[in-house]
């Protein structure tokens, strides 16, 4: 049997499981098992949650074991301890470098890499569909590397095709040092969720891309805490009800987070909560979008776990950037928008102190003056 696939392990192949699939650390427990498939694997019922048949359980995984101890360093490990402790999460939208960096400066701990915003900066186009996993990957790989600790959840879009690409998603996703990501429901020529048109795939479809997201993760060597979302769109196009199963559906599947995309309404976004219990619920708030324009408090206290801000960024420098172009055309000048930063205070905000201080650190004399 493929790694991952324990979890979802059913008794006879037409039956649904009627117990669940717990790992066994071997290095303090003896399996007596002489079948080599599940020889890391005992089978039991779970005491955590009542047991249904199909529901994956993964006991490693179940938000008790990361209640207490310091912070991860791992920034995967560190979102489940955010997660399963008091407080929202709170990741504001970047959308490259700069506002990475903009954002860890003001103090956030936790990003959000928007599909939108990546899409927008990195191609200069609109989120339709047109970025594909290695522009997000490679976006990826650079915020990540900017404070390896802090988790980004980041946007996979559809996965970017069927079961085999899902499961490539998160691979990459993985290796890059992104903590989490969320697969949505739509159809593969998608569309940003707070736009009009869209379309969504079958229950079915949507709930293959969430297990193979799953098996993908639970497949990777040492045990990975990387942190599976199920997005559905399907509340504009199929009702709130609709949208709510489907993510029951998926929670059953082995999404760790529901998101509900365009949740018009704060009583809502309470039953969305109340009925997706235990699982946590993330929230996107776009000024002008969908959603209403809920403040952290706000979310927290109509039960939301997680709030992300997609375009706070990118819609931020597209005011700045028009205004600075504006005036240099006008004035001839880049005096004013400058405001008095000069190309070290930039470099400051860009980590200089940190690179100069590595090379002093290792002997190096090249930045002893910058």
């Amino acid at each position: 049997m493929a790694p991952g696939l324990d979890y979802y392990r059913s008794p006879e192949p037409t039956e649904a499981p009627v117990v669940q699939v717990v790992a066994v650390d071997r290095s303090s427990t003896e399996s007596s098992s002489t079948d080599s498939d599940s020889a890391d694997c005992r089978l039991t019922l779970s005491p955590e949650r009542p047991l249904r048949p199909g529901v994956y359980y993964n006991s490693r995984l179940d938000p008790k074991n990361f209640l207490d101890g310091p912070l991860s360093y791992d920034p995967a490990t560190r979102l489940r301890q955010m997660l399963a402790r008091p407080g929202i999460v709170i990741a504001p939208g970047i959308c490259d470098g700069i506002s990475a960096r903009c954002a860890l400066e003001a103090g956030f701990d936790c990003l959000y890499q928007s599909g939108a915003a990546t899409t927008a900066s990195r191609l200069g186009m609109p989120d339709l569909a047109i970025a594909t996993l290695n522009d997000f990957v490679q976006s990826a790989q650079m915020v990540c590397g900017l404070s390896p600790t802090t988790p980004v959840i980041a946007d996979a879009d559809t996965g970017f095709g069927g079961t085999a690409m899902v499961a490539r998603t998160v691979y990459q996703y993985a290796r890059a040092g992104v903590a989490a990501m969320h697969i949505e429901d739509q159809v593969q020529t998608k569309r940003c969720g707070h736009l009009m048109g869209k379309q969504v795939v079958s229950r079915e479809e949507f709930i293959t891309r969430i297990r193979a997201a799953v098996i993908a993760r639970d497949s990777i060597p040492g045990g990975s805490n990387f942190v599976i979302i199920g997005r559905t769109d399907s509340a504009q196009v199929l009702g709130m009800e609709e949208a709510t199963t489907r993510l029951k559906l998926a929670a059953d599947a082995g999404a760790d987070v529901c998101f509900i995309e365009g949740v018009k309404t704060a009583e809502l976004l309470t039953k969305t909560v109340e009925a997706l219990k235990p699982k946590p619920v993330l929230v996107n708030v776009i000024s002008g979008g969908l959603t209403p324009s809920f403040t952290c408090q706000e979310a927290e206290a109509l039960g939301a776990k997680i709030i992300i801000f997609s375009l706070v960024s990118c819609v931020a420098a597209v005011h700045g950037i028009r205004a600075a172009m504006r005036s240099l055309k006008k004035t001839g000048t880049d005096f004013s928008s400058a405001q008095g930063m000069d190309p070290k205070a930039f470099f400051e905000v860009m980590g200089l102190h940190d690179v100069v201080e590595l090379d002093a650190r290792a002997g190096g004399k090249a930045f002893e003056e910058v």
